[in-house]
């Protein structure tokens, strides 16, 4: 399969029609190039917020029932996407208001049949928590495709070894983020290429990229899009099976075999996958006496 991770530039939106155009043509020019899997960055749909107004946007709690509020007609465009285009779709992420609780952080995963459903992030940053007060969402998940088993695990979530261990059944695992410093996305990256060194997996990490004085949650953002192996058999040495020029707008693609990942996780130079078990507690407390 050919699969195709974002860079993303969030805009400053008139109308929802430009808002339709600027995806339409996002996804138009990955289905152009081949591409049957589509990423999009963590918190991608923030710039919907622009559209009640300069005052909703800049607002921390006002521009996430902005967003929260235009979900359901997102959707409605993205499944005509995925359907209109013949492509799987990870739409950007939004924060996600459901009865009286908090926000969830909430990344729609479209299938091209019109079926769709989501993935929750698991554990927020200092800033979801302290300042946004975003809230952890429902339970990881693992999407069956006609592409392979998939998971996504947003941002944050990559850097947690067991959060990608409970998804240690999928081909790919989508690392959809959005990091303010370049600190923040080699975080995202070292977490997203050891997931796929553990997992003996592909992960496609996604990024938001631009600069938005507009937002105080979304207003500062650095990388670029990235496709990942184990460095073994079948893939490249460096694991790095693509990635983009960081802060520079655009898609970066690569070619996915399922049967390499298959083979690497049966014959590997090594079996990370399978001696995961092994890493029973072993450490004990030892004191050492003064001679």
């Amino acid at each position: 399969m050919k699969v195709a991770t974002a860079a993303y530039n969030l805009s400053w939106l008139d109308s929802w029609a430009q808002y339709e155009d600027k995806l339409d043509r996002w996804v138009a020019e990955a289905a152009g190039q081949g591409a049957e899997l589509l990423v999009f960055p963590e918190y991608g749909a923030m710039e919907l917020s622009t559209l009640d107004g300069v005052e909703m946007a800049g607002d921390l709690e006002r521009s996430i029932h902005s967003v929260s509020d235009r979900m359901g007609d997102v959707q409605t465009l993205h499944c005509h996407l995925a359907k209109t285009y013949n492509t799987y779709i990870l739409g950007a992420s939004a924060p996600v208001v459901e009865g009286h609780g908090r926000p969830v952080n909430r990344a729609a995963f479209y299938a091209p049949d019109g079926r769709c459903d989501h993935q929750d992030k698991q554990i927020m940053t200092r800033f979801e928590r302290e300042d946004w007060d975003i809230a952890p969402g429902g339970p990881l998940k693992l999407f069956d495709t006609a592409l392979g088993r998939i998971g996504v695990l947003i941002c944050y979530d990559s850097e947690f070894p067991l959060l990608g261990r409970a998804l240690s059944e999928a081909d790919l695992i989508l690392v959809p983020s959005c990091t303010e410093a370049l600190s923040g996305y080699w975080r995202v990256r070292i977490g997203a290429m050891s997931r796929a060194l553990e997992n003996q997996c592909v992960t496609v990490m996604a990024s938001l990229v631009g600069n938005n004085d507009w937002s105080e949650a979304v207003d500062m953002n650095t990388g670029m899009g990235g496709i990942f192996g184990p460095p073994d058999k079948g893939f490249p040495a460096t694991g790095v099976l693509a990635e983009g020029t960081l802060n520079q707008p655009g898609w970066t693609y690569a070619e996915i075999d399922l049967s390499a990942i298959a083979e690497v996780r049966a014959d590997g130079r090594v079996l990370n996958r399978t001696h995961w078990e092994e890493q029973g507690p072993r450490v004990e407390s030892v004191t050492i006496s003064a001679l």
